[in-house]
């Protein structure tokens, strides 16, 4: 959270204390250089810059950054997220300008739910990987790794489609 300090002035008047870029770097558990990567890119600025030149942001800025990865973590492009915030001010109305960040947003969503998909489907398709493959730990054969083809658990008639590429079956 964005640390707090008591004003000289008015002990009971708590403002926000500005982040530097090595701060928010730390509460977003990422480096500095990924913080100016996204300055560079023109989707994070500084509020202000301390008399010494160092950038400092604001509690906007530390929510914005982790917006920001959390769509790259989904997936999103650069480009894609410098979209999202800058279609806002593309538009001369708040109705085109919300039905515009709502189709996109839609649209993002449906590709999610793709991924999610997806994601869900290969990952029961490696933990049955990984629970066959413990059976080959205890192969003695003196032909691994060139005729696994010829054993019992590479003829299972459930072997996932993982387990036969990976181990090299199909080859």
């Amino acid at each position: 959270m964005l640390r707090t300090l008591a004003n000289p002035d008015t002990a009971s008047d708590p403002r926000p204390q500005p982040l530097t870029t090595g701060d928010l770097a730390r509460e977003c558990d990422t480096t500095v250089r990924t913080v100016r990567f996204y300055e560079e890119a023109g989707v994070l600025c500084p509020e202000t810059r301390s008399r010494g030149g160092h950038r400092l942001f604001g509690e906007g800025d530390l929510q914005k950054l982790k917006l920001i990865m959390d769509l790259r973590e989904a997936g999103l492009s650069l480009n894609e997220i410098r979209s999202l915030f800058q279609l806002k001010s593309e538009h001369r109305s708040a109705e085109a300008a919300s039905a515009a960040l709502a189709g996109v947003l839609e649209g993002q969503i449906d590709g999610m739910q793709r991924k999610i998909a997806v994601l869900r489907r290969l990952r029961e398709e490696l933990a049955a990987t990984v629970a066959i493959i413990g059976e080959c730990t205890a192969c003695d054969s003196e032909t691994f790794p060139q005729n696994c083809t010829d054993c019992d658990v590479m003829n299972r008639p459930d072997l996932p489609r993982a387990m036969r590429l990976l181990w090299g079956v199909d080859d």
